[in-house]
Parts: structure tokens; sequence; C-alpha cells
């Protein structure tokens, strides 16, 4: 029998929708400031909206038979499954209209971005407990949580994945392997909600002037449709991944796959053997999430499957993360991976409602047999860069924009800032800054911060965040690879950049895991799955959550306000998650045994939260995340006492939006008098503004002294509005900052 393709599906008419999103609607154009414009007839940009049509099909039911490649029914059931097919039917709904020419999209341009959403609330779904009998997106959608949200100055929510994900095995689907990070469907999880619960939730988000931003995830799937077609060799659904296949005379060069298994992970000889044999291109640069016996190479073989075709197949494929996540090939000559993820961006922005999208693993694009027998040329590839710049200009042109979260070295995210996405998660700081909390000295977080300044990162392209649904990593990319042999100054001596990382990963496991924080736990090589509560605890001292005290909650909550500030108090977009919000404390380990008992310890600080008090006596969330403790209390409570942590960040806020710091320019990190003290100099419209952050937990003063403050401004306090001081004639002003309090100072000048 002939292979079943994607292009197999009957595509039934478009809806004939007027909305601005939609293809041939005429536009809502926003403003556009002139720094944005490289010539005078650059057209406005669009406002993504949904558009709310009806599904364009019904998925067919499962059939009867043997869920085999010699069934036409089976392959038939998983083309309708498969995310391809989506993808090549909403593409088709964009070609050939108007409204596809009337957004700029060449280069990034997170001004603009951030003129859209300057503050990001980033949710985890299975972490959120939902009001009684309503789903997470429902929930996302309330009233009540988007006024609370509004107040406190948030302007985007970022749903996190909600997509179906796992895998399918036969006619049934199987657990996500990674939190919803191995996408398998265009479809939402019925866990999470429906299709209209999502487009709510975005007219919600819109008339409390705020957005919705999706996911798609450029470097993977997980091993669903797409995949079981690929291995059986079905049209175009090879092309999607890189996998190569082993014909059968050199099928003894593969490991055997164990009964009940569907793949088994290369050891390094059996990655040599195929490398020398000339099928993959071996070794990368670095395994991620490397475990002996489960993880210890980069790639994995499937077991024999049955294709189409009569034959049976096996294949070689390559994952960077986990084995269940199957990579995706951008330079195959059917070009099938693109055209996967180009349709999903699509369906999101222009369907959906969202006007924005994360960028998952989308560092890991390109891959290339290394000439000189080294390990494979994987990261900082020059594919990734074009990869990203396509995406990001195709959402770019339906009116969206994109962030990436690339933890990789500061020479990448500059290369992809330059064509690629409009935003990067600020992974060169993140652990710098934790040092800071962690030592109570901000010498490495001043070196991070002048490194990437001098390096050309612009601030504003920044997403500085508090927590996150992963650990708080400590990789130190740009030290321990492209930089390691590379001396950088610190505490008045030369080190390389290696042993850096290494001195740096030291100092943050001694004080925040062990026995100073035996709450916390270390995520393989990568970091130390915590909240950022419980991190603040233990450079606090504190080793014994359950002993915390009223006076030693108000500690915790004050550093965790200066760590708000750190992030909030520079151009760029502040993000911050549900677990900040309610100062939630990491979860038992017996509580999530099962989950971390592969090693993925970072389920500990993914416990529940309930960000209202819509269930106030649940235990859970409805996917049996269990609720971690929380030192704040819910929204609602919060906002009603001045002296709570929303309530104060809500100050903390207003003041950034008020003075529109989050577009400012940063002109200097100045030296500072005293090792605790953090200052950020910056650009503002008219005057300048100067961030003093004290990370010790003690009293420090000294001057702050910067040639871009001029003598005779003067100096105002942007929480209270009220005068605080003079520059002087040695461009410096004298502070005094109590233990981990922070100032945020409009800088004036004199009228001449």
């Amino acid at each position: 029998m002939s292979a079943v393709t994607d292009d197999d599906r009957t595509v039934p008419p478009a809806d004939a929708s007027t909305d601005a999103a939609a293809p041939g609607a005429d536009p809502v154009p926003e403003e556009v400031s002139y720094e944005g414009q490289f010539y005078p007839a650059r057209p406005a940009r669009l406002r993504p909206r949904a558009r709310l049509r009806d599904r364009l099909w019904q998925r067919k039911a499962k059939q009867p038979g043997s869920p085999t490649g010699d069934n036409p029914d089976y392959v038939s059931w998983l083309v309708d499954e498969s995310m391809l097919a989506d993808a090549t039917t909403f593409a088709r709904q964009f070609a050939g209209q108007g409204s596809m020419w009337q957004n700029p999209y060449a280069a990034p341009d997170p001004r603009a971005a951030i003129d859209k959403a300057a503050v990001w609330f980033t949710a985890y779904p299975i972490s959120m407990i939902t009001k009684a009998g309503g789903t997470f997106l429902g929930t996302l959608g309330d009233e009540d949580l988007w006024s609370a949200f509004e107040s406190i100055g948030i302007t985007a929510i970022h749903t996190g994945p909600v997509k179906r994900a796992g895998g399918i095995t036969g006619w049934e689907t199987t657990p996500s392997v990674d939190g919803h990070f191995d996408r398998i469907s265009t479809q939402f999880d019925d866990m999470f909600g429906t299709e209209d619960e999502f487009r709510a939730m975005c007219e919600v988000a819109a008339a409390h002037n705020g957005l919705v931003i999706d996911d798609i995830v450029p470097g993977h799937t997980g091993k669903g449709a797409d995949f079981r077609l690929a291995e059986m060799k079905v049209g175009d659904y090879p092309g999607i991944y890189h996998m190569v296949e082993i014909p059968k005379d050199d099928w003894g060069l593969l490991p055997v796959v164990p009964k009940g298994r569907d793949s088994v992970n290369l050891d390094e000889a059996a990655e040599r053997r195929l490398t020398d044999a000339g099928y993959i291109v071996g070794e990368m640069q670095r395994v991620i999430f490397f475990e002996p016996g489960v993880k210890e190479t980069n790639w994995s073989t499937t077991a024999a499957v049955l294709g189409p075709d009569g034959e049976e197949h096996r294949w070689v494929y390559l994952h960077y993360f986990k084995e269940g996540q199957p990579s995706l090939n951008w330079l195959d000559p059917t070009f099938a991976g693109m055209r996967l993820v180009i349709g999903d961006a699509l369906h999101s922005l222009g369907d959906l409602g969202s006007g924005a999208l994360r960028l998952d693993a989308n560092g890991f694009l390109g891959v290339e047999k290394n000439a000189t027998g080294g390990p494979a040329w994987s990261e900082g590839h020059p594919l990734s860069e074009a990869a990203n710049q396509l995406i990001a200009s195709m959402v770019r042109k339906v009116g969206g924009f994109t962030f990436q979260e690339l933890n990789l070295t500061i020479d990448d995210i500059k290369n992809t800032a330059e064509r690629g996405a409009d935003l990067s998660y600020d992974f060169v700081n993140r652990p710098a800054y934790h040092h800071a909390m962690a030592t109570g000295d901000t010498e490495f977080l001043r070196l991070t911060m002048r490194t990437a300044q001098a390096m050309g990162v612009d601030t504003v392209s920044l997403v500085h965040a508090l927590q996150n649904h992963d650990e708080m990593t400590y990789e130190l990319v740009h030290f321990a690879t492209l930089h390691a042999a590379e001396p950088f100054t610190f505490r008045r001596k030369e080190i390389l950049g290696a042993d850096l990382a290494v001195l740096i990963r030291a100092e943050l496991t001694e004080r925040l895991a062990g026995e100073s924080g035996p709450y916390n736990a270390l995520f393989t090589t990568n970091g130390i799955a915590s909240t950022t509560a419980s991190i603040i605890a233990a450079s606090l001292g504190f080793d014994d959550l359950s002993a915390l005290t009223a006076e030693n909650i108000e500690a915790i909550k004050r550093a965790h306000l200066l760590l708000a500030m750190y992030n909030a108090w520079q151009p760029g977009v502040f993000a911050l998650s549900g677990w900040d919000l309610v100062g939630a404390l990491p979860l038992e380990r017996k509580q999530v045994a099962a989950l971390i008992a592969d090693g993925d310890t970072r389920w500990i600080h993914r416990g529940a939260y309930d960000l209202l008090g819509f269930q106030p006596d649940a235990t859970e969330s409805t996917s049996k995340m269990p609720k971690a403790p929380a030192l704040y209390g819910s929204l609602a409570e919060q906002l009603a006492d001045e002296s709570s942590f929303a309530s104060q960040l809500r100050a903390i806020l207003a003041a950034r939006a008020r003075h529109g710091l989050a577009t400012a320019q940063q002109l200097d990190i100045p030296a500072v008098s005293n090792k605790g003290m953090l200052v950020m100099v910056h650009r503002l419209a008219e005057s300048d503004q100067v961030t003093v952050l004290n990370f010790a937990n003690t009293t420090v003063s000294g001057s702050v002294r910067s040639d871009h403050l001029r003598p005779g401004s003067t100096v105002i306090d942007m929480i209270t509005s009220a005068p605080v001081g003079e520059v002087d004639d040695l461009h410096s002003l004298y502070v005094v900052l109590q233990p981990h309090e922070g100032r945020s100072l409009l800088v004036v000048p004199p009228v001449d």
C-alpha cells in the first residue's frame, strides 16, 4: 500500500471571520515610536486577537484493529492526530493574504514587545489550584484574578505548556516525561481546559490591558503521532527529526531494546560504532541530564517498527534532553520540522488569540559533524540562528513577539538577539544574583552584568525573572564552555573562566543545599531545585523551615522584595511566578517520591499554590500536585494589607511604570564602596535613574559614584517622590541602606 501523507487530509473551507488577526482582515494599528522606524513608510503593528471560529475538523475516533503499520486505519488515525498535518491546515489559512505584509518583521524589537507587556506572571499548569470545578485555563481567565494582576501591575501571563504532551503507544496516549514540554498535539490537554477557554482568557486579559503568552517548542516533540509515523517511514514524517535509518545488515551495531520499551539510549561504545560507520555525527559538546545507565549519550535507538511498506525499520535518533523528546531537524530536504513549528505558531497567534510565544529549547536546532574528530558542533550553531530568525520573523509578521530561554553563552544570546527572538531570558545574571544573596557579596553579579554589557547585550532585551518551573540553574555556560580558558579578575586575582564556574557552583552548593538548606536539592549538574523563598531561607541561615518565626518570615519577605527590585528596577521584562506571589516553600521529598525517583528533583519546588484562595481547604491541585507551604497568603489577603509582599511589590512596579524604567538604557554598573551593594545607572527619557541595592544582611553605607551623574542634580526617591539629596561635584551621592533594602532614585538634572 502507498504511504499516507499529511496532504491526504481533506481541508474544509476557512471560517469567514472579520476579526483583526484573521488573514485578510483590516489591521488594528498601534503606535510605533520614531526610534523603532527604520524607514518612514514602516507600517503599524497589528494587535493579535482571537478569531473565535469553530474547530476546523472533528478528530476521528479510535478504530478497531491492530495498531501497526500494516493497518491503514491506524496509519490514517495517526496522520489525523499529527502536528504536521495540523500545521499544513493552519498555514493554508494565512497563505496569500494581505494581512501578512502589514507588520515589520526583519529585526527584533524588544522595546515594542515591552510596550505591549512589561511585567509577566509565569504560570505552571499542573501547580495551580483552580476554582472549584474549574480548569486551569478557566481560572486564568477569571475576572477577579485579572483585577488582582492589574492592581499589582502584571500585564501578561505566560501560560506554560497546556497542549497534549507525552507519547502514543498503540491507540493509547502516554504521560508527559517533562512537564508537558514534550508536545504531541496542537489540541489542548483536557486536564487544563479547552480552546474556547483559552480564547476567553485572551479576551479577559485584553480587557485588563494585558495579553497572553503561549509556547512553541522548536527543538523537539514528544513521541506522539508524528514520531510514530516517522518510525514507520510514512511520507515526510522522518524528515521532521534528526533520525537515521539503520539497514538490517547493520542492526548488529545497535543495542537490544528490552521488552516493553520502544527505545534505548546508546552508550558511548555504541555511539562510536555508529559514528565510525558513518551513520551519525557522534558525540556532542555536552550531555544534558547525564545519568549513568539512563542517559549516557544524546542518541537512542528504536525497536523494530513495521511500516506500511511491509518492511521493519530501526532508527537512531537525537535527543538533547530526555529519550522521549526526539529533536527536530531544521535542515531536512522536506523541511517538515520547519513546517510543523511555523504552523503551530500561526495557530496560537492567529486562531487562539495569544500575543506572544516562548521559544523553548531553540538553542539546539543545528548539529554538524566535526571534521577534526572532536565533538559535533551542536551549540551556537549558525543554523540555530537562522531557524530562530525564521520563527521570530513569522511571529512578527502576524503582529506578535517572541522570547527565548537560551541557557548558552553571552555570545550566543547576543547573536540570536540581532535577528532572532525579541527578548531573551536572563540566564547570565540569574545565578549571579542568587550568589549575591547567598554570600552577601555582589562582585560576581557585577562581573556578569559588566561582561554582558561589554559584549553588547542590551539589558532591555532580557527577561529578568524570579522563580520559574526549572531549577535555580548554575551551569554558568558562558564561563564553563566557550570562555573556559579566558582570564577574569575576581577577588583581586586572575582566574580562568572554567575555574570561576567551579568556584561559584561550589559556593552556591555549600550555602544553599546540604546542611545549609536540607530542604533544597541538587538537580543533576544543572542547578539546585528550590523556590525563591527557600534560597533566601538558606542564605539567612534558616535550616529548618518548619521552625520559621514571624520575624524569620519578615526577613525572608524583605530579601524577596530586594530580589524583585533587582529584576524590576532595570530595563527589560520583569517576570515572577505563582510560587513567588504566595511565598511558596519546597515540598518534602516523600510527597513527590514517585516523581523524583528518576533523579528529577525539580518536582520539590513545583508544589501547588492557590492565588486567590479559590479552594482554601484544598491539599493538592487538579493535577494531584501537593500544595506547597506558603508564607504570604493569597493575593486577596495580601492586597488588603499594605505591608504584605504583593502590596509592596505593587509599589515597586508602580514606580517602574510611572517613569518608564522598563524601556530605559542601562549606562553603568559602577564600583561600590561596600561589597554588599549593587548600583545600576539608567537613562530615562528626560532624566537618569539609579537603583541602589543592599544584598547584605547588615546595614551598609557609602558613596554611589558614576560619571553619568551630573553634579547639582536633584535626587528624588521614586517610591515616596520626596527629595533625598543632590549629586555632588565628584559625580556621587551618599546612601545608607538597611539589611536587604533597595532604593530607586530619580536624578533630575539642574536647569542650565
